[in-house]
């Protein structure tokens, strides 16, 4: 007889408790209780659970630490984790802690039975997979005398395993809302095809089709995850009914992005696809709660060309493809040859993720600096904001950050950038000895990607130790909008620093809307005014003001205050009336390489 599967809840608030178990009573389920995730980790050895439902937010070691402390374990690391929280941040962090799904709060009684299920059969599977795997190789030990019956039972094993294995594969390479193929699968295509092409093996151009659902995040919002996943689920039974399974490989790409790879037909094939899918999103409609819902969609498709080398590199293209033409309004567009795709690439800077990661591999990134003056006393040690800039491989020129950040941002890397400028950073000033004992501060500004990466912290305080570095001599720049948006994850980033001797500035103040309760919990050291305001204070009146209030609120806090955009005496003395203490800017000096 088979015992049912034992799920272990685990959250502080008793009311959750209750309600989540309840919600799993109708499973076929035994359930055990944890208030802690210290009492969880007790818990483990002695009721060996096939799943775990984890809050994120607990007294004592939070959801993220119980999940790592589970999967160092080795009795333990293959039981699936689902995250319960009510804060959408604390996804992409449960992911990165182990954790294998997450369920929203408030929950829905649909939505964490369906998930639970789903994470259960896998476990069973697996382990049952593994079972039979270590049952067969003790059998063909032990039955060599009956041969006849061995292979007789053998190839009834053999079928069993065949069948779990193709059914993990399915797993594995489908998305568990629309049923289409994942990721994982589309890049694997893609990567034969490019493959093919590379070798002129391909008889026709295949095309790459995006197609990005434009009110999903409306319905999923406003209506809940399960909303949001049945509008996923019928839209995707409607693209599969209109593509050709012979010839077109259908898969989800992301949250409200599908991808098409259509082998052959080129833009002919693509734009009677075009047609068939604007018809057939204009009769959809949605209905949800008595609701219903119109659909549009944007769609662009561009050719796997031979200048194409990775999946990446294609999704990264039709992105921006797609995100331009959303701009322009455009929500039915293809890109016909290499050509138009090249001159876009150069019209609308499509490549710059790729010359970003060019930058990275071919270390064509240079760090400058730019000197910070006292506008009260001279000092004896000069303070210095670093500054990065990326080397033309054309030229020779020099990129500045306003041309590549946002760029880097839109496509996630940004944070590499970032961690490149710290250790280089670092690497040089220890390898200067001189430079570093004339130096009395080094600023460096972090991205809000980068803030909100768990192990960001720590990898600074790891470059402060392998190069012997004072952290006392650092200060660490984070905009005063991305620390309002990401409270939590900001002040956690800030106590880390702090630990270690480093000192925080809130960068571009006053181009935020903040909040002065927020600001005095928020552990930052100096206040960084932002030079839109500062450029023209000396003539206008209204940023005069805004920088006067801003200094007004700094002597409140008790904060010292750095002006940006310091071009002129008039704007000095401005400044200095007004009693800031520090100024940076084109009159003191002009950035030049470290």
């Amino acid at each position: 007889m088979k015992h049912p599967p034992t799920v272990l809840i685990v959250d502080d608030v008793p009311e959750n408790l209750r309600i989540l178990k309840e919600v799993m009573d109708a499973l076929d389920c035994q359930i055990v209780v944890a208030n802690s995730g210290e009492r969880a980790l007790e818990l483990l050895e002695r009721t060996q659970p096939c799943l775990i439902l984890l809050d994120v937010m607990m007294g004592g070691i939070d959801g993220f630490e119980t999940c790592r402390r589970i999967r160092v374990h080795p009795l333990h690391k293959d039981v699936p984790i689902i995250f319960v929280t009510a804060l959408a941040d604390d996804i992409g962090r449960g992911f990165e802690a182990g954790g294998n799904d997450y369920i929203s709060k408030p929950i829905r009684i649909e939505e964490v039975r369906s998930r639970v299920q789903h994470q259960l059969e896998k476990f069973q599977l697996v382990n049952e997979l593994k079972a039979l795997t270590s049952s067969l190789e003790e059998k063909v030990r032990e039955r060599t005398a009956d041969l006849n019956l061995v292979n007789r039972n053998l190839r009834k094993e053999v079928n069993e395993r065949r069948y779990m294995q193709d059914r993990l594969k399915y797993l594995a390479q489908h998305d568990f809302v629309t049923q289409l193929y994942n990721r994982d699968a589309l890049d694997e295509r893609v990567s034969y095809l490019i493959s093919g092409i590379q070798a002129k093996t391909t008889e026709y151009i295949p095309y790459f089709i995006l197609i990005d659902i434009n009110e999903f995040r409306l319905i999923n919002d406003s209506c809940g995850c399960i909303a949001g996943d049945e509008l996923l689920h019928q839209l995707a039974s409607l693209i599969s009914e209109l593509t050709d399974p012979q010839r077109d490989f259908c898969a989800r790409l992301s949250g409200d992005k599908f991808a098409i790879v259509m082998s052959k037909g080129g833009d002919q094939a693509v734009e009677s696809f075009f047609r068939l899918l604007q018809q057939g999103i204009k009769d959809f409609s949605f209905a949800w709660d008595e609701r219903h819902f119109r659909m549009s969609a944007t769609q662009v498709a561009i050719p796997i060309t031979l200048d194409m080398v990775s999946f990446e590199q294609v999704v990264m293209l039709a992105d921006e493809v797609c995100y331009s033409s959303k701009k322009s309004g455009v929500r039915s567009r293809i890109v016909k040859n290499a050509q138009d795709l090249a001159y876009e690439e150069h019209r609308g800077n499509l490549n710059w993720g790729l010359r970003i990661i060019d930058g990275l591999e071919k270390d064509l990134f240079e760090v400058h600096f730019q000197q910070v003056r006292s506008l009260i006393q001279e000092e004896p040690k000069k303070k210095i904001e670093i500054l990065v800039r990326l080397k033309d491989e054309e030229n020779g020129g020099l990129i500045y950050p306003n041309d590549f950040i946002r760029a880097a941002e839109r496509f996630g890397i940004v944070s590499k950038i970032d961690r490149w400028v710290i250790s280089h950073t670092m690497q040089q000033l220890c390898e200067q000895p001189s430079l570093w004992e004339s130096i009395d501060q080094v600023a460096l500004n972090v991205s809000a990607l980068s803030v909100r990466q768990v192990d960001f912290a720590e990898f600074i305080v790891k470059q402060l130790k392998h190069n012997q570095l004072d952290g006392h001599k650092f200060c660490f720049e984070i905009t005063e909008t991305e620390a309002l948006n990401n409270f939590a994850d900001a002040r956690r980033f800030m106590s880390v620093l702090h630990e270690h001797g480093c000192s925080i500035a809130l960068d571009d103040f006053g181009t935020g809307f903040s909040s002065f309760a927020y600001l005095m919990d928020l552990p930052f050291d100096l206040i960084k005014i932002d030079g839109m305001f500062i450029k023209d204070m000396h003539v206008n009146k209204i940023h005069h003001g805004m920088v006067d209030s801003i200094v007004k609120l700094a002597k409140m806090l008790n904060k010292p205050v750095v002006a940006e955009f310091v071009e002129n005496q008039k704007i000095v003395d401005a400044l200095q009336l007004l009693g800031v203490e520090w100024g940076q800017g084109y009159f003191f000096h002009k950035p030049e390489k470290l």
